[in-house]
């Protein structure tokens, strides 16, 4: 490898001296090697032939009108997608699938070739590690010649045209326009640290102690019928497991791995919507303690009397965004999300939910792409304000329903073992999963732990649990009236995402209808001769 070295050293001081004598004998002065961002001597040594640059100037030329063509094209191609894509549902392409086709032709091109048969000891690769260290030899050897030869070369200029040493051209520094730039947020507290805003954040109740808990230990399965439903009704009502698996993809693996917040589009805004009692809080704590984050309530009942005034509201603004992009990831919780845009607020509420009006869509637009910040709303009540307030600060809006007669009942046996019970053939676990239809997971939970008590833990031997213990209980609650679930769907069907949606499946349909007209059309034109030729034969 030394020997390899210094004849590289060598060839490559002979190939610049001959390149900067032939450019002095055609301009008359000696040449300025290339700097190294832009790639050095690489081009004079062989990479790229050096006369390649000063001869293809018309092709060049010819070369940018190209280009310029192909991106007014471009641009006329991305703003007629960008009209369709506003009309109808576009699933973006992953951003992974460059570097997973990458890592698959390298395997053809290196692994497949290989037979580990021969190599049962796995032996190192040394013509593959040879190869690569040749390479990053040859770079650094490039370097350290094109260094010899700047002062080489300034040596020749300073001894023949009298040019003084060290003189460098100085770049110019292009300055941008003030329609460019970013307004910087003014920091009000340049003094302090982070631990005591943490400390003021905590004492006033604004960061919150994430409870212990992950999202399997929220019981709930995937719709395994949507498609049967999407072909009865247009529209899957989705299970508490498709919900488990969309917050994963917006807010778990974007806060906690680097590489998919990179590569993924920015959430900056969830939003929870469902009827009460369905577990939106605990979803959320859920995807706070699996994400690792920091968790700040910003709930109008909870900073009601905390920070007062104009100044107060700009420091509480301040502090949570200063203090989130600290100690991130963050996830800001928001709950009664839909007072915070209602139009009349009850005499009765003293809270002032409207305080962070103005300031949520600011907070928000700070957000950057290296920030690792989500805001996530949660309303059982949606109606109460317009669509459009909370769909221009809510990038997603998910639907939590109450759970299906299948969920129920894996609900109900996973609470009664949870506590302890025995399930015998006395218990009827589908009576009582539809005696409970109506009624959210809490009040499943509810009812079960005050059925389920130690007393009755200590009689089971004799005397096993049954369903009919869980009436009474069952009764005292207020179910989830069916209006205020309709109530609820048709607010989520005026939303801009399942707007799109009910455009796309009209889309679809026309496109259906048209297809059989014609197919009608061109059965109706065929000639009817082969039939009459066959009751000629049979007569």
């Amino acid at each position: 490898m030394y020997e390899e070295g210094t004849h590289l050293l060598t060839s490559m001081e002979d190939k610049i001296r001959e390149w900067v004598f032939q450019k002095k004998n055609e301009t008359g002065k000696f040449p300025d090697l290339p700097e190294e961002e832009e790639g050095g001597s690489s081009a004079i040594v062989g990479l790229v032939p050096p006369d390649e640059d000063a001869t293809s100037e018309d092709a060049r030329s010819l070369a940018e009108k190209k280009s310029e063509r192909e991106r007014v094209r471009e641009q006329a191609k991305q703003k007629k997608k960008k009209e369709e894509e506003e009309r109808s549902i576009c699933l973006r392409p992953s951003s992974y699938v460059a570097a997973m086709q990458v890592a698959c032709d390298q395997y053809q091109d290196v692994w497949a070739l290989r037979q580990p048969e021969e190599n049962t000891e796995e032996r190192a690769e040394e013509d593959m590690i040879e190869a690569e260290q040749r390479a990053r030899v040859e770079i650094e050897i490039r370097k350290q010649v094109d260094y010899l030869m700047r002062q080489e070369i300034q040596q020749l200029k300073e001894d023949v045209e009298g040019e003084k040493r060290g003189a460098k051209k100085k770049k110019r520094v292009k300055k941008g326009g003030k329609k460019g730039r970013k307004r910087k947020e003014k920091d009000l507290t340049p003094d302090r640290t982070t631990e005591s805003l943490f400390e003021e954040l905590v004492l006033n109740g604004i960061i919150k102690k994430v409870p212990e808990g992950k999202l399997k230990d929220l019981v709930g399965d995937v719709n395994l019928v949507g498609t049967e439903v999407l072909a009865k009704t247009s529209y899957p009502q989705p299970a508490l497991g498709d919900i488990k698996n969309a917050l994963t993809e917006y807010i778990i693996l974007p806060l906690g791995v680097d590489g998919v917040h990179e590569g993924t589009s920015l959430v900056k805004s969830v939003l929870l919507v469902g009827p009460r009692g369905c577990g939106k809080s605990q979803l959320v704590q859920a995807v706070a303690y699996e994400a690792g984050a920091t968790l700040m309530d910003l709930t109008a009942t909870n900073i009601v009397g905390r920070y007062p005034g104009r100044a107060g509201l700009n420091m509480l603004t301040h502090l949570v965004m200063k203090v989130g992009r600290l100690l991130q990831p963050t996830l800001v919780m928001v709950d009664c999300a839909d007072k915070m845009f209602m139009k009349k607020i009850p005499k009765t509420d003293k809270s002032d939910p409207r305080r962070l009006k103005k300031e949520m869509p600011r907070m928000l637009k700070s957000i950057g792409p290296e920030d690792r910040m989500v805001f996530v709303g949660i309303t059982n009540a949606p109606w109460n304000c317009d669509v459009k307030s909370l769909s221009s600060v809510y990038q997603k809006i998910l639907m939590v329903p109450r759970p299906s007669f299948s969920a129920r009942a894996q609900l109900l046996r996973h609470l009664i073992t949870l506590h302890g019970a025995k399930i015998t053939h006395k218990m009827d676990i589908s009576g009582l999963a539809r005696i409970t239809d109506g009624y959210s997971s809490g009040h499943i939970c509810s009812v079960v732990s005050q059925v389920v008590t130690e007393q009755r833990l200590a009689k089971q031997d004799k005397n096993p649990l049954t369903a009919e213990e869980f009436v009474v209980p069952l009764s005292k609650l207020e179910p989830i009236y069916r209006e205020e679930e309709e109530a609820m769907k048709v607010w989520f069907q005026r939303t801009s995402l399942m707007r799109k949606r009910a455009r796309l499946l009209e889309e679809e349909a026309e496109a259906q209808g048209l297809k059989g007209k014609a197919a009608k059309k061109n059965e109706a034109k065929k000639p009817k001769g082969k039939k009459g030729k066959k009751k000629k034969k049979k007569l």
